[in-house]
């Protein structure tokens, strides 16, 4: 992917030599201007382009963030949170300067309660970093949203991913938070209940907030016994819409699917590719079953004969967890793979997300729009529960290009929306997508927000120009 640093046309913040000076006496070494540290933190996986804080401080603890907000509250300076970097929206671009807050090194686990199915770990933890931890107990977590994200990221943008449509996203399994307010102020959203009656559901409120409310610090999350059994398998279609039409079908039999993953012609060819593969190159559904060893062979059994319905061919099993673990690690690298179709491009993915009886409606009608776009153009997507993504590859030095992938976005999204959808299933809003909520939502709706918005951040500090349009 190419990405161009921008250096932002904006007069230097006032207060900031004095806050950086502050800052340093606290953190030291941890807190530094460097140009290339800068830079790495302006940008996520995306084509949005650079935007560089003036500053970045590497946090360790929740102590260490609250006295760098209330620092940066005195002196009306902007701040941005920082996981992974691995967002798709835009969303750590500092878009008017001030703290970039990296949140990497705060990479404890806190506890794992395996009698409660539960764990709290601190907001730097990484998703294979966490189920490398629980293996032990037989326990894991199964939000999985591709990327190697940060489970704090993961919370901030309500992450979802290949395993939702069996286990839920962020939001099903967030628990509660440790969050720290604009001021400096350190909240604790719930316990470890499994439901409560008591007052505002605060951690849904900070889930998807995108670090426009506060930062989440530490997370407790609800975890999931590892299945007895589990089985992969592929099974070739010959268009896309069949293989919707086979997943829909899946789904609304009842057969508890843990995922099915939704790559088109194009996105097989680039598996093939980038990871020396040899599947046939048409559309294709990866398909995984969780439950007992008899279970699973009766859900594959069912969906086979639902496949063969809807003209699926060579349905396939992975012979063994090697191959299953390939299989997948395949479809997470996509990303990367596509990118190495047409080098020098950059991704421009979108998340759509549908109720899944109008979803073969969505991808055909904008796979027509876009037939005779200048650059590639995919569909793949987490088709079990009606979420799904239109890659479009771009050459970033091409208005052309440019602009016929804001229409095609913009037609995307009005139209999922008007079948009942969201303009973004799981990637969140960032700053890229901001002008779709009041389309969604409505004025009123959005209007509750800014006062939720003003009520938290008076100053309108905590990541400045995400989630509200202005």
């Amino acid at each position: 992917m190419t990405i161009t640093a921008i250096v932002p046309d904006r007069p230097r913040h006032p207060a900031l030599d004095g806050l950086v000076a502050q800052l340093q006496d606290l953190l030291g070494p941890r807190c530094t201007s460097a140009a290339s540290e800068r830079e790495h933190h302006g940008h996520g996986e995306s084509y949005h382009p650079t935007q560089a804080p003036d500053v970045v401080c590497y946090a360790l603890t929740t102590e260490e963030v609250s006295r760098i907000l209330a620092l940066c509250h005195a002196a009306k300076v902007p701040v941005v949170p920082f996981g992974g970097g691995t967002s798709l929206e835009g969303h750590v671009a500092a878009l008017q300067g001030g703290v970039c807050v990296d949140l990497s090194r705060m990479t404890g686990i806190v506890r794992v309660n395996a009698e409660d199915l539960d764990c709290t770990v601190e907001a730097g933890v990484r998703r294979k970093q966490l189920n490398e931890y629980l293996r032990d107990t037989g326990l894991f977590f199964p939000v999985d949203p591709g990327a190697d994200a940060t489970i704090g990221g993961m919370a901030a943008t309500r992450a979802s991913g290949t395993n939702a449509v069996r286990y839920g996203t962020m939001k099903d399994n967030v628990l509660a938070l440790t969050v720290v307010l604009a001021d400096g102020t350190v909240v604790k959203t719930g316990g470890r209940a499994r439901k409560s009656s008591a007052g505002y559901d605060l951690t849904r409120l900070f889930v998807g907030s995108e670090g426009t409310l506060g930062i989440i610090t530490e997370v407790t999350l609800r975890l999931f016994g590892i299945p007895e059994a589990s089985a992969v398998a592929v099974c070739s279609f010959p268009d896309v819409e069949a293989a919707v039409s086979c997943a829909i079908e899946t789904i609304q039999c009842g057969i508890p699917v843990a995922r099915v993953e939704l790559v088109d012609e194009t996105c097989i060819r680039a598996i093939n590719t980038y990871n020396n593969l040899s599947y046939p190159e048409t559309t294709t559904l990866f398909i995984e079953f969780h439950g007992t060893a008899d279970g699973v062979a009766q859900q594959a059994a069912m969906m086979s004969a639902i496949a063969e319905g809807h003209g699926g061919s060579g349905w396939r099993e992975a012979a063994s967890a090697e191959e299953r673990t390939k299989l997948w690690q395949a479809r997470h690298n996509l990303h990367y793979a596509l990118l190495g179709l047409r080098p020098g491009s950059s991704s421009w993915g979108t998340d759509t997300c549908v109720p899944i009886s109008q979803l073969a409606t969505c991808i055909g009608e904008i796979r027509r729009h876009a037939k005779d776009a200048p650059f590639p153009v995919v569909a793949l997507g987490h088709v079990g529960d009606g979420n799904f993504h239109m890659g479009f590859h771009i050459r970033m030095d091409s208005p052309e290009e440019i602009r016929e992938a804001e229409r095609l976005n913009t037609l995307l999204v009005e139209r999922a929306i008007d079948l009942g959808g969201t303009c973004t299933g799981e990637h969140g809003l960032g700053y890229g997508k901001v002008k779709f909520l009041r389309r969604e939502y409505g004025d009123e709706a959005v209007a509750v927000m800014r006062q939720i918005k003003q009520a938290l951040d008076p100053d309108n500090l905590m990541n400045p120009g995400k989630v509200l349009p202005d």
